[in-house]
């Protein structure tokens, strides 16, 4: 190895970003081991490197002890010889001599350049797994690059970039065709880091795929106008998805719909046609339910606050619309909510059955009501038993001997027993 050596060294790590210093000092420490592999030594040996020039020598290091302690003379040296090298030496100091051998110089290119090329790989590997943890729970575009079958499951493999995004049958929309160089969107789940290049998952198939499309299309959601409030999918078929507009001049809905229904069509085309309905949010939750189940038509809507659940009231015309294909309307917009439904047509719920349900929900809301003022009342006690006014300041004054008598006090109850004989004297 020499200064050209050296040279591209350098140039290499501000290619890739090494730090320098650490990869001289792996590959002296692989200089080391492959000396010994290679010329069977039992001693010990430091490889010094010329960080400037390249030179490597090798050095045997010997402990200086007694002539009564000397066990092993690779690895030790008597006190009486080595005070003929220095006669300032003393036992317990290392000697060193040089025994560099003469082809030694082809070996440690052979290693340092092992060294380099893995330390390069090691340094991409870093890198791409910094680039892609930042871009968990975002979009990126990839192109399908593989499709591996494992169990009887499709396994679709990604170029994103420098990284390989992994696409398991899990994260699919059921249906949709991966041919190998189509270019398609994908949601990051999660990115992990192995041994070999980092572990990107990826999904068509999460809901987080649906909130950054429309994050992406839809300007006033950028400026945070419009908020997606919650969002429910089954992959490929349909989404529900509530928002709300922070300006009352914005109608939430007609902003993600776009002119001429252009934004969510755009949406819908990447999704391979799936079904999305958007609905307004409201805090009023028999408004947010009854919103929930479009395109359905709702009658009303009784809200049980204790059990967080809902009887929903429907024309009999409209009870398979309300419930939809196999209850899949029903089960996004509980999704959706987050509250059990239970979904009635008019035919079955009698005059007589509203008045045993509103009783049954007047006594279940008074007693939700209840639970939380319980719960209010104890944190504002909790915030009021931590709170000293001036008043009660002043009721604590005490004069200056006792304030001395009380820090005394402190101080023996933070000593040891020994510690208290030692200040009572």
């Amino acid at each position: 190895m020499n200064t050209e050596f050296i040279q591209a060294l350098g140039e290499l790590v501000k290619e890739k970003g090494i730090d320098r210093d650490v990869l001289l000092e792996t590959i002296e420490q692989a200089l080391t081991s492959a000396y010994k592999k290679n010329f069977g030594s039992a001693q010990n040996v430091r490889v010094d490197m010329n960080k400037e020039t390249g030179d490597i020598k090798v050095y045997s290091q010997r402990t200086v002890v007694d002539e009564s302690d000397l066990y092993d003379t690779f690895l030790e040296i008597e006190l009486d010889e080595a005070r003929k090298v220095n006669p300032n030496y003393e036992i317990g100091d290392v000697l060193e001599f040089e025994v560099t051998p003469k082809d030694f110089g082809r070996i440690a290119a052979q290693t340092a350049k092992q060294i380099v090329v893995q330390k390069i790989r090691e340094s991409e590997r870093e890198m791409t797994y910094n680039e892609f943890v930042e871009k968990q729970d975002e979009l990126v575009t990839g192109e399908i690059s593989r499709v591996t079958v494992r169990d009887g499951k499709k396994i679709v493999y990604v170029q994103i970039g420098k990284g390989e995004g992994i696409l398991l049958h899990s994260e699919q929309i059921p249906g949709e065709e991966y041919k190998i160089g189509k270019t398609m969107k994908f949601y990051v789940v999660e990115v992990n880091k192995t041994n070999k290049n980092p572990q990107i998952i990826i999904s068509r198939a999460h809901f987080g795929l649906v909130k950054r499309l429309f994050e992406m299309e839809v300007p006033e959601i950028q400026d945070g106008i419009v908020q997606i409030k919650s969002m429910s999918r089954e992959a490929g078929s349909r989404t529900k998805m509530a928002v709300k507009s922070v300006d009352s001049k914005i109608d939430p809905i007609g902003a993600c719909v776009g002119t001429q229904g252009s934004r969510v069509r755009n949406i819908v085309n990447e999704l391979g046609d799936e079904k999305i309905d958007i609905v307004k949010y409201s805090d009023d939750m028999a408004e947010f339910i009854e919103a929930s189940l479009s395109p359905s038509k709702v009658t009303k809507v009784f809200v049980n606050n204790k059990d967080k659940s809902a009887v929903v009231i429907v024309p009999d015309f409209q009870l398979s619309l309300a419930i939809g294909k196999e209850g899949q309307n029903a089960r996004l917009a509980a999704r959706l909510t987050n509250w059990k439904i239970d979904i009635k047509p008019e035919s079955d719920f009698s005059e007589e059955d509203e008045r045993l349900l509103l009783e049954k929900l007047e006594i279940d809301n008074l007693e939700a009501e209840n639970a939380v003022d319980d719960i209010e009342e104890d944190l504002l006690e909790d915030e009021f038993s931590d709170e000293v006014t001036e008043s009660e300041i002043t009721d604590f004054e005490i004069d200056d001997s006792e304030m001395e008598e009380l820090i005394k006090e402190t101080h023996t109850e933070d000593l040891t027993d020994e510690e208290v004989e030692t200040e009572n004297i």
